[in-house]
């Protein structure tokens, strides 16, 4: 007699895996189901089809060599329904209980089903051309090829004890391959028109990382193009950025007009135009801290021109790299489709100038681990204020903007950048819904909710420095699990509050706000939440100075959701000083280096007077005295370089010094 065949791919599927191909509704309707006895009669034919006869009469089958979209059913059912799930599960315990059974034979050509989902040795890379042609067609790989050639960015997450499913990060969405061997369930956020073309790329970035020995838990690369290629006819381009950032550190922005801030708004048109969109960005925010300054408004920041300054000769440098999609932008399209997605709301920061305001919402797609941002922008009426707290009831989504900050959102006509900017419309067909947020930010993946700060942390490290980090929106937004807040304090002079906050196993972190006209109470509202002992905060993590930094966009109290940007309030309430931490030399060394540099630059290289000129040197020894000794160097050389008659030396070692600190105080 021969023997039962196993089906290894149904036995791979966790009920996540399910939840993925279907929805966590369905996985648990038909777990409910077989539970009460309404399971399905299951027969195995000799090549491995599965078929079930439901007591309600439904015929549902699981086709040998493929993926649950290959399943039939007899019900009413357009989709994946609760019949076919639950006839993965019924033939999973029954394969469970039954017999010793045969392996199911494989397709020829494709790489046979792993018996164990968890094996961490496993890639999507072993895949070959003819395996991807056959399962997902040929135009899907000639689609990818296209892309292929024009390179693009991947970040690769392999399978591991605690998440055995393979993730590709691609610029404009997320694939998941949930059964090591099988293209037959694979899950990603794009919309089913792209899906082979996605599919693919994420193969081939698997397949890339293999190649090059890349075989960490988590891989950041370029994938395709030629060596060069992303530069292309855009050299020149980049090429004039460089330049005009060097102009405008010799003058300095405190002697800027407002023709520099047009060419670099014309530069960035350019860079944009030829798909080098991070470089561009820069000069965007460059720009537009130029007019902030001659307007004289209090969002110009000369720490923040001097990063960007830096951003711009530092990316400059990296395009003759082999990360240089990372570091320049991608050609990948604008924007991709998602099929049904469900986000939850992270909170909010509302941000603006004078004229306009600004409401960033932040979103977690659970389903694949990553944060999303939601843009809206609202024009000041003349002689109004209008605060976060006046934006609170403004509907968006057909729900006041207080309500969107702290929810569940499932929409059909959601689509996403590769700036991982979020734009849902309304339609005919198309609907999203809008409901309460409960205890989402407990069960969100791992990729988001941050229980352990030190793995965290180790995290952050493993990261490319931010200054060539693709610009992404909401890339390091996380949910931080808090067991204790031991410190709570208002800096006066900096009008930024700081808590210190520990996790469970006492690893601190410091939750950072800083005050804003444009949301006068947020300050209050987080301190009475984080006093009123806080379960989570959500915010955008970083490394600074030596420790974890979180800028806050909500808090998770006992009452629920908080969000400060949006509570109303006018600034008033007193607030006490933090307590006295001991002066860290090394932090203290690299802050005043920063500080130093970043006034060279806002005055002009050409216009430091003796005395910045005395304590920029001075910053280097003391660096050199607390141990940064290749940060000191490179201090050391800008003193030099600016007693000296040669502008372009000054403008290389300017840009060498401050890309050097930034990155040692980031990476500390």
């Amino acid at each position: 007699m021969t023997r039962p065949v196993l089906r290894a791919d149904l036995l791979a599927l966790t009920p996540d895996a399910l939840a993925a191909l279907a929805n966590r509704g369905l996985v648990k309707r038909a777990a409910k189901d077989l539970d009460a006895g309404n399971g399905p009669e299951i027969a195995v034919s000799p090549d491995g089809g599965v078929d079930g006869a439901f007591p309600d009469g439904t015929k549902t089958s699981l086709p040998a060599g493929a993926g649950l979209e290959a399943a039939t059913c007899s019900c009413a059912a357009t989709g994946t329904c609760r019949h076919r799930i639950c006839l993965v599960l019924a033939y999973q315990r029954t394969a469970d209980a039954g017999p010793a059974a045969e392996p199911a034979a494989e397709p020829a050509g494709e790489p046979a089903a792993e018996p164990e989902r968890a094996d961490a040795s496993w890639s999507p890379g072993t895949f070959d051309d003819d395996a991807l042609a056959r399962v997902l067609g040929q135009r899907a790989l000639t689609a990818a090829r296209r892309a292929f050639r024009a390179g693009y960015s991947a970040r690769l997450r392999r399978p591991t004890a605690q998440d055995p499913v393979a993730h590709a990060e691609l610029p404009s969405c997320t694939v998941r391959f949930l059964v090591p061997g099988e293209l037959g369930y694979v899950d990603t956020d794009a919309v089913a028109a792209v899906r082979g073309e996605v599919t693919v790329l994420a193969a081939w970035a698997f397949r890339a990382a293999d190649e090059r020995g890349l075989t960490g838990a988590e891989v950041r690369l370029d994938v395709g193009g030629a060596p060069g290629a992303a530069r292309g006819d855009g050299g020149a381009a980049l090429d004039a950025a460089l330049d005009l950032a060097g102009q405008l550190l010799l003058e300095g922005a405190a002697n800027a007009g407002p023709v520099p801030a047009a060419a670099l708004g014309r530069t960035a048109a350019d860079l944009a135009a030829r798909g080098m969109h991070w470089p561009a960005a820069a000069l965007e925010d460059l720009a537009a801290q130029l007019t902030a300054h001659h307007e004289r408004r209090a969002d110009h920041d000369p720490a923040r021109v001097a990063e960007l300054l830096a951003e711009v000769h530092a990316r400059h440098r990296a395009a003759a790299g082999p990360d240089r999609t990372q570091a320049l932008g991608t050609d990948e399209r604008a924007e991709t489709p998602l099929r049904r997605v469900r986000l939850v709301g992270l909170g909010c920061r509302v941000a603006g100038t004078g004229a306009h305001r600004t409401a960033d919402i932040y979103l977690a797609h659970a389903g694949t681990g990553v944060a999303l941002v939601l843009k809206r922008r609202w024009d000041v009426p003349d002689g109004e204020r209008l605060t976060g707290a006046d934006l609170a009831g403004r509907r968006i989504l057909g729900v006041p903007l207080r309500s969107l900050a702290a929810s569940n959102v499932v929409s059909e006509s959601a689509s996403r950048s590769a700036g991982r900017i979020v734009r849902v419309t309304a339609g005919r067909v198309a609907k999203t819904t809008v409901t309460p947020l409960g205890d989402a930010w407990e069960s969100l993946p791992a990729a988001l909710l941050v229980r352990d700060l030190a793995a965290e942390a180790r995290a952050l490290d493993a990261l490319p420095p931010r200054l060539v980090r693709p610009r992404v929106a909401a890339e390091l937004v996380r949910a931080v699990a808090v067991a204790e807040v031991r410190d709570i304090g208002y800096h006066p002079g900096a009008q930024r509050l700081e808590a210190v906050v520990a996790d469970a196993a006492g690893t601190a972190a410091v939750v950072s706000a800083d005050y804003s006209p444009h949301r006068p109470a947020a300050l209050d509202a987080l301190a009475a939440a984080l006093e009123g002992g806080p379960r989570l905060v959500t915010g955008a993590v970083r490394r600074d100075r030596g420790g974890i930094v979180i800028d806050p966009f909500a808090v998770m109290t006992a009452d629920g959701a908080v969000v400060p940007d949006l509570m109303p309030g006018d600034g008033t309430a007193a607030l006490d000083a933090p307590a006295a931490a001991a002066r860290d030399p090394l932090t203290h060394a690299l802050a005043e280096a920063l500080d130093a540099s970043a006034e060279a630059a806002h005055r002009g290289l050409l216009h430091t007077t003796p005395g910045l000129r005395e304590r920029i040197a001075r910053t280097g020894r003391e660096l050199d005295r607390a141990g940064l000794r290749a940060a000191a160097a490179s201090v050391a050389d800008l003193a030099a370089a600016l007693t000296a008659d040669d502008p372009h030396r000054t403008v290389r070692a300017w840009a060498a010094a401050h890309v050097r600190l930034l990155t040692t105080a980031e990476l500390r």
